[in-house]
C-alpha cells in the first residue's frame, strides 16, 4: 500500500489564481488555427474579415494579458482528486475558491455573479462562488480544469429528454434546432457540447464537460466521432456564420459526450460555447 501524498492548499489556491488569469488571456493555439483555417473557406469578405479580427484579438489578448471578451463568464472547475492525496493546510474547496476570487481581482476580470438569482440578484463582487465538479479517482494527483463561462452563450444552451425511439435523427434534430434558434446569440463561430444519456442532470453535465476537450478532439467511439462531424456539418450549413453575418463558419468543433442511460430514457444536452473558446488546465 503507498503511502498518503500530502498537498498544501495554498499551492492550490496559486495554482487556481494562475489558472484563471491565463484560461481568460490566453487562447490556446488550436483556436486561432482554426480562425485561420476558416477564412480559406469562407466566400464573403465580411465573414473573412470577422475571423480574422478574432484572430488579431486572441493574439493581442495573450500578449498583453488582457481579456479576450468582457464576458469573463462564472467559474466553473472540474476537479479530480486521486484517493491517494491529503490536502493540508485548509480546505480544497476554500483553496479553490479562494484562488479564483484572487485571480479575478488580480487579473482585473469583471465579476460577473450574483449572490440571488432571483430577488435581490446583488453582485458577490469577487466572481464567487464557483461551481465545482468533484470526482475522485485513483492516485496520488490533482487535476484540475477551469472554464470561465460566459452568458451569451450560455443562455443559449438547451436540454430535451427524447424518449427512445427518436434515435439518432432526434439527436440530430434537437441539436441542430437548438444552434438554429440560437442564431447570433452565442457570438459564433461557437464550440458546441453535447452530452448524451444518463439523466437530466447527468446529460447537461456531459455537454458542460465536452466543452473542456481540446478544440476539434474526436469522441474514441467510431460511430460518436462521425455523429461530431455530422453535427458540424449540418450546423455550418445553417448559414450564421462568424458573427452571425453569414459565412459557412457557424461552429469551429462539435464535442459529444456520453453516458449510459434508462431504457425508457434518451437524455440530450447542448451547452454551447463562443467564439472564446476558454480553459486551463493543471495537474498538481
Amino acid at each position: 500500500m503507498s503511502a498518503m501524498r500530502t498537498l498544501d492548499a495554498s499551492a492550490v489556491r496559486e495554482a487556481v489564481e494562475r489558472m484563471v488569469v491565463e484560461a481568460n488571456c490566453k487562447a490556446e493555439p488550436a483556436l486561432t488555427d482554426a480562425f485561420t483555417r476558416c477564412q480559406a473557406r469562407e466566400e464573403q469578405k465580411l465573414s473573412r474579415s470577422v475571423l480574422e479580427k478574432l484572430t488579431l484579438n486572441a493574439r493581442l489578448a495573450a500578449e498583453r494579458m488582457v481579456p479576450m471578451c468582457q464576458d469573463t463568464g462564472m467559474a466553473v472547475f472540474r476537479v479530480r482528486l486521486g484517493q491517494e492525496v491529503h490536502i493540508t493546510g485548509g480546505s480544497l474547496e476554500r483553496a479553490i475558491q479562494q484562488g479564483m476570487a484572487r485571480g479575478y481581482e488580480e487579473g482585473y476580470l469583471r465579476k460577473s455573479v450574483v449572490d440571488d438569482p432571483l430577488f435581490s440578484r446583488e453582485n458577490t463582487r469577487d466572481n464567487a462562488p464557483a461551481i465545482i465538479y468533484y470526482e475522485l479517482t485513483e492516485g496520488d494527483k490533482l487535476d484540475i480544469t477551469f472554464a470561465p463561462k460566459g452568458f451569451g452563450s450560455e443562455n443559449m444552451s438547451a436540454i430535451a429528454m427524447l424518449k427512445p425511439a427518436d434515435g439518432v435523427e432526434g439527436v440530430l434534430d434537437f441539436v441542430v434546432d437548438t444552434v438554429r434558434r440560437a442564431g447570433p446569440n452565442p457570438c459564433p463561430p461557437m464550440v458546441v457540447g453535447v452530452g448524451i444519456g444518463g439523466t437530466f442532470d447527468k446529460c447537461a453535465q456531459l455537454a458542460k464537460f465536452a466543452l473542456t476537450r481540446p478544440l476539434g478532439s474526436r469522441h474514441s467511439d467510431g460511430r460518436y466521432a462521425a455523429l461530431e462531424s455530422e453535427l458540424l456539418e449540418r450546423i455550418n450549413a445553417l448559414n450564421i456564420g462568424p458573427a452571425g453575418l453569414g459565412g459557412h463558419t457557424t461552429a469551429l468543433a462539435v464535442h459529444v459526450e456520453t453516458f449510459p442511460t434508462h431504457i425508457a430514457g434518451l437524455p440530450v444536452a447542448v451547452n454551447i460555447c463562443c467564439h472564446a473558446y476558454r480553459h486551463s488546465h493543471v495537474v498538481l
